[in-house]
């Protein structure tokens, strides 16, 4: 059985909701301790729940680009390049959250996932309207 070319999105997506549940639980086991990580408005536990609720946005957008994808021509680059893009920015999100979290100098990686999910966002809204 040859597996759809769009697989991996949806195999990132379900494993970014796994991630979602778990880090969410490792989060929560601290949550109620009133200064952890500096209380709870503090810059690393913002990121930290960015970086949480991050894997279940991205894998819920991985969802939506494989279905979607199931109308559109599987070799046609624009395609191609949006669903690298799509994981690529599903990887590094959460990433970059947790690693400025710990040093804001590297704030700027967050153009990594942002460049990535905006070029394939716009690729992916551009085989929409040309279906």
């Amino acid at each position: 059985m040859n597996p759809h070319p769009f697989q991996f999105n949806l195999v990132v997506a379900w494993l970014w909701v796994l991630l979602g549940f778990l880090s969410g639980m490792v989060l929560g086991l601290k949550f109620h301790q009133e200064n952890w990580l500096g209380g709870y408005a503090s810059h690393q536990r913002r990121l930290y729940r960015l970086g949480h609720i991050s894997f279940f946005g991205l894998g819920m957008v991985n969802l939506m680009f494989y279905f979607a994808a199931q109308a559109f021509p599987a070799a046609k680059l624009t395609v191609l390049i949006a669903s690298w893009g799509f994981l690529i920015g599903a990887v590094t999100m959460p990433i970059c959250c947790f690693v400025v979290a710990q040093d804001a100098k590297w704030r700027h990686l967050f153009a990594i996932p942002v460049v990535s999910l905006i070029v394939s966002a716009t690729l992916t809204l551009w085989e929409v309207i040309h279906l």
